[in-house]
């Protein structure tokens, strides 16, 4: 059953990628269907690539913090096989994705088409392609080891980047980065899919020969994904067995209580060893520990709290006189964590 929390990330999901296929495909539309790159391919490239990476940064914290911001069936099938989602959440962010994919190609189809400009069987809607589709007139194998590349690392970075322990702000950053490189790089050999929503809504939209090669756009990111996936795990392994090794060793009472030697060090640091014979002075109080000065300990101890009169001292010296050389105490003085000060 469909709960509130699943139907949440559905539609943000749907709506994700609803404005990434918007956005990026429009950008890649009104760049080179319609040539607005002029005498420079490069500079039509980094835009379009630009545009790609800003849309997920943004989307990321929005939606983010709700579904992860997928926005891609590649990236939700490598966080699968991470173990990330279940079977079931991957299935439903694949049909609002691909649902998302189609009603942003479909809105930007719907604002293109009020321009006299605008052909769609000319200009097209940003799609992906191969062979005469393609820039540089890649072939379909070329086209299909290309996309497993550029959607292997890509899904590698989000992975990386939506790790437990990431921080957000670099995890978008990160994120957009890696999509505006691999759009960069991929948009000249067959547009750069890496993402088969992406391929998926301006395909449906045009028709023709861009729809006659979608199959490639929806299967190689998949493999992608599952590269992807397994080198993160094995990355995460690896990384696991290294920190194990290099945890801090247990003293026997830190093991019961599950405390690390450091933490037991710094702990013995904070309140300083009364050494015998000491005294703990505390608020102009006395209060005697250690060694013979114990209440109830020695016989001096119990001369003193007999008779409730201090021990009696020798004649001709009086109590605070200093003792002979021979058993002459070192006085010091040193102040606790607690602010209490100890006299030896």
């Amino acid at each position: 059953m469909l709960d509130a929390s699943m139907a949440r990330r559905f539609a943000a999901e749907l709506i994700g990628t609803g404005l990434l296929v918007f956005f990026g495909a429009g950008m890649a539309t009104v760049t080179f269907g319609f040539r607005a790159f002029g005498s420079s391919v490069a500079a039509g490239l980094l835009i379009t690539g630009v545009a790609f990476g800003l849309v997920l940064t943004g989307l990321f914290a929005v939606i983010g913090p709700i579904s992860g911001c997928h926005i891609n069936p590649a990236v939700s099938f490598g966080a699968w096989l991470a173990r990330r989602i279940s079977l079931i959440e991957m299935v439903g962010y694949w049909i609002a994705q691909m649902i998302g994919g189609l009603l942003g190609a479909m809105l930007l189809w719907g604002v293109l088409v009020n321009s006299p400009f605008y052909s769609r069987s000319r200009i097209g809607l940003g799609a992906t392609g191969y062979n005469s589709l393609s820039l540089l007139h890649t072939s379909g194998g070329g086209a299909f080891l290309i996309e497993v590349v550029l959607t292997a690392v890509l899904v590698l970075v989000i992975l990386g980047a939506t790790r437990i322990n990431a921080v957000a702000p670099a995890a978008g950053a990160a994120m957009g980065v890696a999509l505006a490189l691999v759009n960069i790089v991929g948009i000249p050999f067959d547009g750069a899919s890496v993402n088969p929503a992406r391929s998926f809504g301006p395909a449906i939209v045009v028709g023709g020969l861009a729809l006659s090669q979608l199959w490639l756009f929806l299967v190689a990111p998949l493999v992608g994904g599952i590269l992807a996936a397994g080198a993160f795990l094995l990355f995460s392994e690896v990384g696991v067995g290294a920190g194990a090794r290099a945890q801090p060793a247990m003293t026997m009472a830190g093991a019961e209580e599950g405390v690390p030697e450091a933490a037991a060090g710094r702990a013995a640091t904070t309140t300083p060893a009364m050494p015998p014979g000491s005294q703990r002075v505390v608020s102009g109080g006395t209060t005697t520990e250690g060694g013979a000065g114990q209440a109830g300990q020695g016989p001096a101890s119990g001369q003193g709290s007999a008779s409730g009169q201090p021990p009696p001292t020798a004649p001709g010296r009086s109590a605070s006189a200093t003792p002979p050389e021979g058993n002459r105490l070192k006085q010091s003085a040193a102040t606790s964590g607690s602010g209490e000060t100890i006299v030896v």
